[in-house]
């Protein structure tokens, strides 16, 4: 995933990096490897403190404006404190590198996830790396059916939660099971609990 969004950094950022005055052209490498790697991590980040939901709206292209994405918004705010602490760049112009850039690359990297054609990445494999393997056996494409469809309120109470993740893998049947290591993990950040 980091050397897919390396890729598609380093082919968006002619305007926005290299030919900017504002970053040496020494460190326009640099600049490119420290935006990729703040998408990598601010994704994981996500994953990791509940927001599981908002990263498969985001990757699936489900969650409307990738600008409006929480993902996406918590990603920008880092990438440009980011080149503001690393490159010296005032926040004008770290916001702006980063306004520019990161929705066309975002944008990009979502296209090439849902596109069945491209086998370079998919959502099921960026998810697994995001966690470390635990969404291996999850039907990730069954789970971005559900948010798009608003049916991930399983057990009827009023909202998303892990009764409803748990109701979800196991269809529905039967007493409530609690999961262990890495894929309960992974079902509690998708449900923020």
């Amino acid at each position: 995933m980091l050397e897919q969004l390396l890729t598609l950094v380093q082919e968006q950022a002619q305007n926005t990096i290299v030919s900017n005055p504002a970053i040496p052209n020494e460190r326009n490498e640099e600049a490119i490897s420290e935006v990729s790697g703040n998408i990598a991590a601010g994704l994981q980040q996500a994953m990791a403190s509940g927001h599981g939901a908002d990263v498969l709206r985001l990757l699936s292209g489900k969650g409307g404006d990738v600008a409006s994405n929480p993902v996406a918004q918590d990603i920008s705010g880092n990438t440009i404190q980011a080149l503001m602490n690393k490159f010296g760049l005032n926040s004008t112009q770290a916001g702006s590198i980063v306004s520019q850039l990161l929705p066309s690359v975002l944008q990009q990297f979502i296209s090439k996830t849902n596109n069945p054609n491209d086998n370079s990445i998919n959502l099921q494999g960026i998810l697994s790396e995001l966690t470390g393997g635990a969404a291996g056996g999850l039907d990730v494409q069954g789970l971005v059916n559900k948010l798009s469809q608003g049916g991930l309120d399983r057990d009827g109470d009023g909202d998303v939660d892990l009764q409803d993740a748990l109701h979800l893998l196991k269809g529905g049947a039967g007493q409530q099971q609690q999961g262990s290591g890495g894929l309960a993990n992974l079902v509690k950040g998708l449900f923020g609990k």
